[in-house]
């Protein structure tokens, strides 16, 4: 496919393509928080309340492991097919759900869905990559990260409404027509050109990986909630993940094409995007997670309120990264990276120095300073990553940044939900919401001096040149 210049990424015949793929991540980025508001009208219709958090866990879980196996597989066999299978299981999924008899049944149904995101979430930022110029990247990843922003917010009201007026059921069926959608105009409008030639799929390495990272990420999904951090499960979870992923890096030095890379590993520039990654989802988790409570609790803002509070997040996000390649063409990925970590840090300072102030407007303004800053070091971040390599290994390193954001997110959840937990159970006071949150805030702050950190420690990268791509 050919290129034009950054103003017209809808308006060629690329335009139905990045629609697709915006459509495609929307119904993952809506699934994974659209249940929030449902849970008590499907409790009430099959019951078994305690074992509802898994409906959102395992959804994370199918995802977050998988995406590395998927994106891998895009480098080896093409984009089109995996986005396809993604869409296809994602249905498949959706429609089970709808006619769930139980419980059981119905997070049987939430690791369907996981397992088609894990293989449609790092295709459209890959398949971005691939049809548009690095020059036009940051644009268009702009667009990707405003979907997932708006969609993280829209996820809960709309569940709201379905279970409300409707049937929670409905959630998941409407899932149906906007996937064949999806498809239908990837098949229509996708077209790539893939080297036919035989190829070793690591399934031994594929299995190590996704139960290595499965155990980790259970143990810090459920420590502290499911069960106890010192609990048998937890060391279950964390010494076994740790022993099963020491065998898949002994296993992947001797593969012939191994699902990771291991020399990938070894870039200064790779190994940073990771941990910057890694570093952004545990930001946007304190705040997607913690500021809604804080300011219902704390403000006295209504649900609707303290939702829009958060999703000015989103709307400073794609407006920098839209910009982030006046940037990162001329003075090259660093600079602007550099940059937006410096404006994430100062957003994270106000944000722990209004914590003990409770205010709508305060807490809006300080998100809109955060998602500016976000805006710039995301984009690029994922546009020098890919920059760095070629189209058989675009989709794998893709997978490797969004896989350190899914881990971020979660690990972030772990420490955010012990330190809150800790804080309310050590405060007498009639309201401990405000003294948590700024715990957490601080958590926050933490995070984005890591960000901070890898971003200054990114190699000096030559100017970044607006080639087109291949097609």
């Amino acid at each position: 496919m050919t290129a034009t210049n950054s103003t017209s990424v809808f308006r060629d015949r690329r335009g139905p393509v990045l629609i697709a793929i915006m459509l495609s991540s929307a119904l993952m980025a809506v699934d994974a928080t659209i249940l929030a508001t449902a849970v008590p009208s499907i409790v009430d219709d099959l019951g078994d309340f305690a074992r509802y958090p898994w409906l959102f866990s395992t959804y994370l879980l199918a995802q977050a492991v998988t995406v590395p196996v998927f994106s891998k597989l895009a480098d080896m066999y093409g984009r089109k097919p995996v986005i396809l299978t993604g869409i296809a299981v994602f249905v498949l999924g959706s429609a089970l759900a709808t006619a769930a008899p139980s419980m059981t049944v119905l997070i049987i149904c939430r690791v369907v869905q996981g397992l088609g995101a894990g293989a449609v979430q790092p295709m459209g930022q890959t398949i971005a990559g691939d049809i548009y110029t690095v020059r036009e990247r940051a644009r268009v990843q702009g667009y990707l990260a405003s979907v997932w922003g708006i969609s993280s917010v829209l996820g809960p009201l709309v569940g709201g409404v379905f279970s409300q007026y409707v049937s929670w059921r409905w959630i998941f069926a409407v899932n149906i027509p906007l996937g064949l959608l999806a498809a239908v105009m990837v098949v229509r409008n996708y077209h790539e050109s893939v080297e036919r030639r035989p190829h070793r799929i690591d399934i031994a390495g594929s299995l190590f990986l996704t139960a290595g990272l499965t155990m980790l990420l259970l143990g810090l999904l459920e420590g502290g909630t499911g069960w106890t951090w010192g609990s048998g499960q937890s060391l279950s979870c964390f010494l076994g993940g740790a022993a099963v992923l020491a065998v898949f890096v002994l296993l992947e030095r001797r593969a012939a094409e191994p699902v990771v890379s291991m020399h990938l590993l070894s870039r200064r520039l790779i190994i940073n995007a990771v941990v910057i990654a890694a570093a952004i989802g545990g930001i946007v988790q304190g705040l997607t997670s913690f500021v809604p409570t804080y300011l219902e609790r704390a403000a006295g803002a209504t649900p609707v309120v303290a939702g829009i509070a958060v999703a000015a997040l989103t709307i400073a996000w794609p407006f920098a990264s839209a910009n982030a390649g006046r940037i990162y063409v001329p003075y090259g990925f660093k600079a602007s990276i550099a940059l937006g970590a410096s404006v994430v840090t100062v957003g994270t300072v106000l944000l722990v120095l209004v914590a003990h102030h409770p205010s709508v407007w305060l807490i809006t303004g300080v998100a809109v300073v955060i998602g500016a800053g976000l805006g710039f070091t995301a984009a690029p971040n994922t546009v020098a990553a890919q920059s760095s390599v070629g189209w058989s290994e675009r989709a794998e390193v893709t997978g490797l940044t969004m896989f350190a954001r899914s881990a971020g997110s979660a690990v972030a959840v772990a420490v955010y939900g012990t330190i809150s937990n800790a804080v309310i159970a050590g405060r007498s006071r009639a309201a401990p919401i405000v003294d948590a949150t700024a715990a957490v805030f601080w958590g926050v702050l933490s995070a984005a001096v890591v960000l901070l950190i890898a971003a200054w420690a990114l190699p000096a990268h030559r100017r970044a040149t607006p080639v087109t791509p291949a097609p």
